[in-house]
């Protein structure tokens, strides 16, 4: 697999746009990678994809009709648990969440259903309803999702006004590495995955927000905004 590293001067010379994750004013190049530029925050460790180098979305929804989420999939009901059973030990019975980011089919929302929760549906291709996020939740889920965010950010102070207090966000991602793996990464090679977190990433953003953060099992976090 073909890496390039940029001299200094270019990188000095190359305009770095401001952080989509945290906000800092700057990120840096981090490494070029079969022709695709992945620039570095120093604050909070996130990588981004040059946003010029992302599909267009007509080219996205063409992609996210191929994933498979089965719910009646024993392998994969298998996976959504690494997130569903820390989430449900932290949640009171009959508690409203919101399932962000689900997909075309909303495993993860029946299983909670299952538990007894009731969970409404979020994605920008297949469950577009913007009323649901005017709304109050004991509980928001992100699974496989975050990496596709194209305004983390944004999304990120969306559930700071979306959750109750003490209400928690779960979240499942796959986590960077060292930075020598990253190349061959499978997870960077998802043409739709255009931004990576570290854990610290992640703690970088609960304590913007004055949340709790914690992380039961690989890939998987759960932060929790303070009862008022």
């Amino acid at each position: 697999m073909r890496t390039e590293q940029k001299s200094v001067k270019d990188c000095i010379d190359e305009h770095h746009s401001a952080c989509r994750v945290c906000g800092a004013p700057a990120t840096r190049f981090f490494l070029n990678v079969e022709g695709l530029d992945y620039h570095r925050c120093d604050r909070c460790e996130a990588t981004v994809l040059d946003p010029a180098q992302w599909l267009s979305a007509e080219t996205e929804y063409a992609h996210y009709l191929n994933h498979e989420n089965n719910v009646a999939d024993t392998a994969y009901r298998r996976f959504l648990s690494r997130l569903v059973d820390p989430l449900l030990e932290n949640l009171a019975a009959g508690r409203e969440g919101l399932d962000y980011g689900c997909g075309p089919g909303p495993a993860l929302a029946h299983m909670l259903s299952e538990a007894g929760h009731s969970v409404s549906l979020f994605d920008p291709f297949f469950f577009p309803d913007q009323a649901l996020l005017g709304r109050w939740y004991d509980f928001i889920t992100c699974t496989e999702a975050i990496e596709h965010f194209h305004h983390p950010a944004e999304d990120f102070a969306r559930f700071e006004r979306m959750l109750r207090p003490g209400g928690w966000l779960a979240i499942m991602t796959s986590f960077q590495g060292d930075d020598d793996h990253f190349a061959g990464w499978y997870y960077r090679r998802d043409p739709t995955h255009v931004i990576f977190y570290r854990e610290e990433t992640l703690r970088h953003i609960a304590r913007s927000f004055g949340w709790s953060c914690k992380f039961p099992v690989k890939d998987v976090a759960l932060m929790q905004k303070p009862l008022e």
